[in-house]
């Protein structure tokens, strides 16, 4: 054996790339570490450790004598654990054989839930645990207090515990289904979550339910915090409580990069981002079902006011459905409120319920701020009202070279544009989606050749009508690649 492989620093950096080599738990890792496993008494420890440090909990369960034919032998079956009884003493220590050694657990499936019924909980003890993914109703079976990574918790347990037991908590992810499954009251899941997000006081990554305002000034002045997740994927977002008057001003996120919301309607978004500071913040990101025109210029207010303005690279903003059907649809002024973020790259606005306000003007205007700028997507319900033309895309263009992709409703009845003087190459450019309806495009041909010669990297454009244009680009591009090839072989 070679010097170095009794280097333990060695050891373990070529046993981690051997591991790594596959993206999770694959067989292909677990046969590679099992291997080494048994090579010799030097691998045996390290191998180990790498072997079980992350791990579903069904093959923690194959260490139990009495179940593992039942789960190695039932041909992938998800069902093998129906009717099996609960474990007993002497089974837990067998499934904990190995427990040390555990850094990542997944624990997901109810079925299993039975088989944990009659032993304490003190004996589920992983002292290595990092990294816990579980559903709500294993948490007391299976929290660590040396837990720190991404994980599911339940509301329900005592809050001191789960801080006690969670000294250093980075990284917490919250569900709560048993306010839908037990007709707990949302007023009383939002309480408990909010109890247990201002106990928690080194957190990096949050993502839960909503919680209160005592709760977010709580996140407000942990430096620590770089993301924030909020809102419900089950069931109805619960409507935010009164602002209480002591907390109205909070303090600044100072190191919050990411903060995302998933609600039902606007409201809470809305006082959060209006009485907050994010002054390193680059991400945010807001889906709501329902979003009136004053609650969506409250908003888009708020944003560019929240001292971010330097900072802020992302901006996606979804309303799910539209319950409103307009002949005129009402004009938003949303992209005024943008123009302060110099630093933008990425926004994505996608609202039928309103008519995002575009014309060649402000198209040229948007990219003049955003040099950086490398997807922009804008989709409403005025498609039909459009003003922006051919020469408003490609003067914008010039303006952007890094643009990857460009999404918006444009007038295709005239081509205003001449070819052989104002088009100029636009090397990034891939993904072209012009919305037409009611839209006639002119001469299919000539508009091809324009997007031929000055837009190389787009295959196809995206969009209705656009069958005849993408039929002439293929055939140009075609009859390159003839010549091209007719070219080599000479």
């Amino acid at each position: 054996m070679h010097h170095a492989l009794l280097v333990p620093e060695v050891l373990l950096e070529i046993f981690a790339h051997v591991s790594e080599q596959s993206t999770g738990i694959t067989a292909l890792s677990q046969q590679s570490l099992a291997a080494l496993v048994t090579t010799c008494k030097t691998f045996h420890e390290p191998a180990m450790d790498l072997l079980w440090s992350e791990i579903e909990i069904e093959i923690l369960l194959g260490c139990v004598t009495r179940l593992h034919p039942l789960i190695y032998c039932s041909s992938g079956s998800r069902h093998w654990a129906e009717g099996v009884g609960p474990l007993s003493a002497d089974e837990a220590r067998q499934f904990l054989r190995h427990s040390a050694r555990v850094r990542s657990l997944s624990i997901i499936s109810k079925r299993l839930l039975p088989l944990f019924s009659v032993i304490h909980a003190e004996l589920y003890d992983f002292p290595r645990l990092r990294s816990l993914t579980i559903s709500t109703k294993f948490w007391d079976l299976f929290l660590s207090h040396t837990l720190h990574h991404r994980h599911l918790v339940t509301v329900n347990e005592d809050p001191q515990s789960i801080v006690t037991r969670c000294a250093a908590l980075e990284h917490l992810r919250v569900v709560n289904p048993d306010a839908i499954d037990e007709g707990d009251s949302t007023a009383d899941a939002l309480s408990r979550i909010s109890d247990t997000v201002r106990l928690c006081k080194q957190l990096v990554t949050l993502s839960c339910p909503l919680f209160d305002w005592a709760a977010w000034r709580h996140l407000s002045n942990l430096p620590t915090l770089t993301r924030v997740d909020a809102g419900y994927y089950y069931g109805d977002a619960a409507p935010p409580r009164p602002l209480e008057q002591d907390i109205a001003n909070f303090s600044p996120f100072s190191n919050l990069t990411a903060l995302s919301f998933r609600l039902r309607s606007a409201a809470y978004v809305i006082t959060a981002v209006q009485y907050s500071q994010f002054p390193s913040l680059k991400e945010f990101t807001m889906a709501v079902e329902v979003l009136s025109l004053p609650e969506a210029e409250q908003l888009f207010r708020a944003l560019s006011q929240c001292k971010a303005c330097e900072t802020l690279e992302k901006i996606k903003i979804i309303v799910y459905s539209s319950y409103h059907k307009y002949d005129d649809p009402p004009k938003l002024s949303a992209i005024p409120h943008f123009l302060c973020f110099t630093q933008l790259q990425i926004l994505r606005l996608t609202c039928y319920d309103f008519c995002i306000n575009l014309d060649n003007d402000i198209l040229l205007e948007d990219m003049s701020s955003w040099p950086h700028m490398r997807d922009l997507e804008i989709e409403t319900s005025c498609l039909r009202h459009s003003r922006i033309t051919f020469r408003g895309v490609f003067t914008a263009l010039r303006l952007c070279p890094q643009l990857r992709t460009l999404q918006v409703a444009m007038d295709t009845t005239t081509v205003d544009i001449d070819p052989d003087v104002e088009p100029v190459r636009h090397t990034s450019l891939r993904i072209l989606h012009l919305k037409t309806p009611g839209f006639h495009i002119a001469n299919a041909e000539a508009l091809a050749r324009i997007i031929f010669s000055c837009l190389p990297c787009i295959i196809l454009v995206g969009g209705v009508d656009w069958d005849e244009v993408n039929m002439h680009l293929k055939s140009l591009k075609d009859a390159a690649l003839h010549v091209t090839g007719a070219t080599l072989n000479t």
